[in-house]
């Protein structure tokens, strides 16, 4: 018998047969991954050939909720989507909200796996009656909003769907998956809207009727109820101002990207774009994200001369960040355009921001020229020329748009002439908008992160406001030390990864783990404590290094790109640091158990219940000797 909190069902979709079946959820799986992400690298590294090309059919792209989706349970309401990333080759993750990943499991599904490709444009059509798999000529083409309104049209009002838009068609590596329609919910990095796009599968919709099967419901809404005022106290900023209030914060403290990551400060450009500002004028209302008390989403409405009509999502701190500072555009309703713009082409607004800054400098250096652009000049603070980029990158014309929307790494690679030097990535994934030179945990953590540079650990907020007692830390620390801070970022990716498999949103880790675990007994009914929390984490990660190994990655790998190594910020609240990244990389690989190429130590995979996959060691860190095998969930980190 499964534990509470599951479905019990996997829907695989063939696109290439055009059939589907169902398989019913091993209990394993779900003690020892719990959920989203966590069955996603299980699943995904079982299946996968690790030289499989990330466009080719034989990449499953494979959606995953958790055991608390479906529940009261706050910000629970998020699903995650997984494949072999495009952009990077190695592992890709989406961590996305909204209601779409309620609406698969209110279907009677808690994983979704969809192989092959179609001969032809299809949508599916996920009920607990079945599955349908639709003719989509009609709907290819159309933007990712207009498809979900046709697909809505087509099966259910209330179905929720997750489209992509010309990028995605376009087989783009920073293509998106857009879920819940003009409501904008992303499944942004890696490029999975272009898995999506090689499988000609337009959208996926999905309704139902059915419960989750709690355990101990009176339990659980007792449990919820001692902690909910606690969350909204805790989260009042993001309730007030958004994701878009951290624009301010983020500037003073020097964490705030300014012209390619190259600028100090920018407080005048700062306080006109941000979360603040937004409320004085183009707000128009909150979003939550299905069983959300907080309400950080935006709604806007802009209706000017200079840009027409836009009423929907509005845009995120990152978005602000990359189409903003990062290209000195202080136009807010600019800013609010480019992110329907980026939205309705299913862009990830991270990625397409670090091109805009590198393109605006490739360009300032006549490594890109008019002759490129017909004739647009792309100079720093031009709203014009940000929102004609953003429309180039979804239409890829001119052709140096199609050459950027390839991300940066492969650009500068094309462009050659030193544009290297200033190409922000790691592993071919554009960072998110905050800063290793102002938060040190973030050197480590975006070196060390399975799908290239990414703040999903959330490393920093330790660094920042939030104490975590029971991992160690009952204050914040120093953000600029090294000392640490590979222990740090070790643990958070752990402690924040079962989060991500419960499909929590990372901003309730300012409650701490223990109304989290008592959650988890009421809805399973298996009692759990931090240690194996932690162990979950901690077998999640070496898989995933595990895969990325597969993959050809190694410490030569786990760096960071010159500007943000090199080139300390001249103003602000991080002037003259950087991140001793040697130092902090040598404490997490040993701590992790791994060895000096960042291999995963036969033992340390053995400890953390994956001895069988130990087998997949290159030769050269396979033992002499065999290790006798712990029981899964026995150990847990190595101790430096």
């Amino acid at each position: 018998m499964l534990p509470g909190g599951y479905m019990g069902k996997i829907l695989r979709v063939d696109l290439t047969t055009r059939r589907w079946t169902t398989d019913p959820l091993d209990r394993t799986l779900t003690e020892q991954y719990w959920g989203g992400h966590g069955f996603g690298i299980r699943l995904l590294y079982d299946m996968v050939d690790p030289a499989v090309d990330p466009l080719a059919p034989e990449n499953p792209l494979i959606f995953a909720v958790g055991p608390f989706v479906g529940t009261a349970i706050p910000l629970s309401g998020r699903h995650s989507v997984v494949a072999k990333s495009p952009l990077t080759g190695i592992w890709g993750e989406g961590d996305v909200g909204g209601k779409w990943g309620m609406a698969l499991k209110a279907a009677g599904y808690d994983v979704l796996i969809v192989t092959g490709a179609a001969d032809r444009p299809v949508y599916l059509w996920i009920t607990e009656e079945g599955t349908g798999i639709r003719d989509a000529g009609h709907v290819w083409g159309l933007d990712a909003f207009e498809a979900d309104e046709v697909i809505r049209r087509e099966t259910h009002p209330k179905a929720v769907t997750g489209t992509i838009g010309v990028a995605g068609e376009r087989l783009l590596p920073i293509a998106a998956i857009v879920f819940d329609g003009h409501d904008a919910r992303m499944a942004g990095r890696g490029g999975l809207g272009a898995v999506m796009g090689a499988k000609r599968l337009k959208g996926i919709a999905a309704h139902g009727r059915c419960t989750n099967p709690i355990r101990d419901p009176a339990g659980l809404k007792q449990s919820i109820k001692a902690v909910a005022g606690d969350i909204v106290q805790r989260t009042m900023a993001l309730k007030d101002f958004g994701t878009a209030g951290g624009v301010l914060p983020s500037n003073e403290l020097g964490d705030l990207p300014i012209q390619n990551w190259r600028g100090g400060l920018w407080t005048e450009g700062a306080q006109r774009i941000s979360g603040q500002r937004m409320t004085e004028t183009i707000l128009k209302r909150k979003y939550y994200c299905g069983s959300c008390i907080v309400g950080c989403g935006r709604v806007v409405e802009v209706d000017s001369t200079a840009y027409g009509k836009i009423a929907g999502a509005g845009p995120e701190y990152e978005t602000l960040a990359g189409f903003g500072s990062m290209v000195l555009v202080d136009d807010l309703e600019a800013l609010a355009l480019a992110n329907e713009m980026a939205n309705r082409a299913g862009i990830d607004t991270i990625s397409a921001g670090n091109i805009a800054g590198f393109a605006f400098e490739a360009f300032e250096r006549g490594l890109i020229t008019t002759a490129d652009t017909d004739g647009r000049e792309l100079r720093w603070g031009d709203a014009n020329a940000m929102l004609w980029l953003v429309h180039a990158l979804g239409t890829g014309e001119p052709e140096v748009s199609h050459l950027l929307a390839q991300g940066v790494r492969r650009a500068a690679a094309a462009l050659g002439n030193g544009a290297e030097a200033f190409a922000v990535h790691v592993k071919g994934m554009e960072p998110p908008f905050h800063d290793p030179r102002a938060f040190s945990s973030l050197a480590v953590g975006y070196a060390t992160s399975p799908n290239g540079a990414s703040h999903w650990a959330a490393t920093h907020v330790i660094e920042g406001k939030v104490a975590l007692p029971e991992l160690g830390y009952p204050s914040q620390v120093d953000r600029f030390a090294t000392v640490g801070k590979g222990i740090l970022t070790s643990k958070m990716q752990d402690y924040i990864g079962t989060f991500h498999t419960l499909r929590l949103c990372r901003f309730l880790i300012r409650i701490g783990a223990k109304p989290v675990l008592e959650w988890y007994r009421c809805v399973t009914g298996r009692d759990v404590d931090l240690d194996e929390l932690m162990r979950v984490g901690a077998r999640m990660s070496n898989l995933k290094r595990l895969f990325n190994v597969r993959c050809g990655i190694r410490r030569k790998d786990d760096t960071l790109p010159p500007r943000l190594l090199r080139e300390p910020r001249s103003e602000g609240g991080a002037a003259g640091y950087l991140p001793d990244l040697e130092t902090m990389l040598a404490e997490y690989y040993d701590y992790r158990g791994w060895d000096a190429d960042g291999v995963p130590r036969h033992d340390t995979l053995v400890q953390v219940g994956l001895g069988h996959e130990a087998a997949d060691l290159p030769s050269a860190h396979r033992p002499e000797r065999p290790v006798k095998e712990v029981p899964s969930g026995a150990a847990g980190h190595q101790e430096s």
